[in-house]
């Protein structure tokens, strides 16, 4: 009996202890949290991460008392959407680098989906005007800052036999120009619509009839003839232009803060390029405006929209608009006085763009891709394909199936050559356009199988002389090497191959493009570096889960 009565005793202080220490217990339990995820242009992502980590260390809350959490993951614009209309990605917020993009997004959202994916017209986040990024003494020799210069001009110097000779500098050699894949970037898109609009002599009102005009077919090739090549990335041109200089790229598109940044580097000892300037095109432009848009998609809930909403007030408020100046974007927010860096010293011009050009219809967006398509600068590309033995097993089937899948986003006026080696180096398929033999290239590759040695360096340089001999000078040129081990039977040391290599580098951004592709553990990396930097290639890293992924990489380099 006594025992009970000391536990009955001890139930109580302990649950009045509990009772009167609950408001403190209250304090320590969090309330629930909200997520809102975000997919955004990487272009602003110096702008964006530190926000997104200052916002939630305030611990902002609904009106309901949930902590708004957010997580911005960097995609590129068009990517992005692909995967939210196939549903792979579920974002609360889709921020673009432009709206551009969204009448397609919408069109692309109503073929399976009641409404539209982006509602009403978001607000911006910061600005930045698609412009030419030009080295200043190419632009001063075409005119500039007197003379106006757009899509006019870059056609004339795509197209001009003398090149820059015939504006007084021969030393300069060919006009190379450079713009993302339409297919996979914003600025890439943009280039190829306001390419349409200067070849159809309008500012708005496009239409798909305009499309069919010889005018704009011709003037879209004649600008697309100087392209070096393209890329998934506006930051990886720019990244290119002004690691490499002029020798490798005259001219690329790019977004006015990319060359605010450059210059501030320039002008702090941090590069020693030579001074870079942007040209806003006669014709007119578009804006890199950053739309923040709440997704009118199911998984949205109310409660997100409103975190979202919050997250968005933080962002247009003015101490996180001027750290956004800072960084060469122009603020969203007019009121805010345009400011160093954004001046002339630093490669712009604040009163420019005096034109900006309409935004199409979806289905004219579409037909500016198939003309494009149509009328790009066609590639001439030799794959050399590792079928030593150590490729047996999962990764031969991998190997042959990723080759085939990238067979079939080339073009039909793409020139394919296959080359496989082994302990012998033989020819699959040789260097003559996709279209007439794309499916028996396809029957072909299905039938590869692995034996043998490794004659890595023997192939490679087998495939440069090839393209050196029949390669289309008019044509972007590369080489796509797959191995999965090191270099065991080649006749031709490394030095050798690279000193062929090397002895092209003259040619710039024109010259043959190598790309590496180390498959597994086993590939000598530092090798395949070697042979894809010094060409403005690059080196991957893959696996048999990967591999695939790669390969559509280097293929929007076509």
């Amino acid at each position: 009996m006594k025992f009970r009565i000391q536990i009955l005793l001890s139930l109580t202080i302990i649950t009045s202890l509990l009772l009167s220490s609950c408001g403190q217990i209250t304090k320590l339990v969090p309330k629930g949290t909200i997520t809102v995820s975000i997919v955004y242009g990487s272009e602003k992502r110096e702008w964006l991460e530190p926000l997104v980590e200052e916002f939630n260390a305030s611990r902002n809350k609904t009106a309901e008392g949930q902590v708004i959490v957010v997580e911005a993951e960097p995609m590129g614009s068009i990517e992005s959407v692909r995967g939210i209309i196939d549903g792979t990605l579920q974002p609360t917020v889709w921020s673009p680098a432009s709206s551009v993009y969204i009448p397609v997004a919408n069109s692309e959202w109503r073929k399976s989906h009641s409404g539209d994916l982006v509602t009403g017209t978001p607000k911006d986040l910061v600005l930045s005007p698609v412009v030419i990024a030009m080295w200043q003494p190419m632009a001063q020799a075409l005119g500039w800052p007197e003379n106006e210069i757009g899509w006019a001009e870059i056609a004339a110097l795509a197209t001009s036999q003398e090149g820059w000779s015939a504006y007084g500098h021969p030393e300069w050699g060919r006009f190379q120009f450079g713009h993302t894949h339409p297919a996979y970037s914003n600025s890439g898109i943009v280039s190829i619509i306001a390419e349409a609009y200067a070849g159809a002599g309008k500012q708005r009102g496009l239409t798909q009839d305009d499309l069919q005009t010889p005018e704009i077919i011709e003037f879209m090739a004649a600008v697309e003839k100087s392209v070096i090549h393209y890329g998934t990335s506006t930051g990886f041109f720019a990244e290119r232009m002004f690691e490499r200089g002029p020798s490798y790229l005259s001219a690329a598109v790019l977004y006015e803060n990319l060359i605010v940044a450059q210059e501030s580097k320039r002008l702090s000892g941090e590069s020693s390029q030579i001074p870079v300037v942007a040209i806003y095109p006669k014709e007119g432009t578009f804006w890199s405006n950053h739309p923040y848009a709440v997704l009118n998609a199911p998984w949205v809930t109310p409660e997100q929209k409103e975190a979202a909403e919050a997250f968005e007030a933080y962002l247009l408020d003015t101490p996180q608009q001027l750290k956004s100046l800072e960084l060469g974007f122009r603020p969203a927010d007019p009121s805010i006085p345009l400011a160093s860096p954004l001046d002339a010293r630093h490669g712009m011009d604040t009163h420019q763009p005096k034109t900006i050009l309409e935004v199409p219809s979806a289905a004219v967006i579409d037909g500016i891709q198939t003309l494009w398509h149509e009328t790009k600068k066609p590639v001439d590309l030799i794959v050399v394909m590792d079928i030593s033995g150590s490729m047996r097993g999962d990764k031969i089937t991998t190997a042959r199936a990723s080759l085939m899948q990238f067979v079939e986003k080339l073009d039909n006026r793409d020139r394919l050559q296959i080359i496989l080696f082994s302990t012998d180096i033989s020819t699959l398929t040789p260097l003559t356009p996709l279209g007439e033999k794309r499916q028996q290239v396809l029957d072909s590759v299905a039938g590869i199988f692995e034996q043998g040695d490794t004659r890595l360096y023997d192939a490679t340089l087998t495939a440069y002389q090839t393209l050196l001999e029949n390669g289309d000078p008019d044509h972007i040129r590369s080489i796509v090497v797959l191995t999965d081990g090191q270099d065991t039977l080649s006749s031709y040391a490394l030095d050798e191959v690279m000193n062929q290599i090397n002895a092209s580098s003259s040619e710039g951004g024109n010259a043959i493009k190598v790309f590496t592709i180390a498959f597994g553990d086993n590939a000598d990396k530092d090798i395949l570096i070697r042979l894809a930097e010094p060409t403005g290639g690059k080196q991957y890293d893959s696996s048999p889960e990967n591999i695939q992924k790669i390969y559509d990489e280097i293929a929007t380099f076509f």
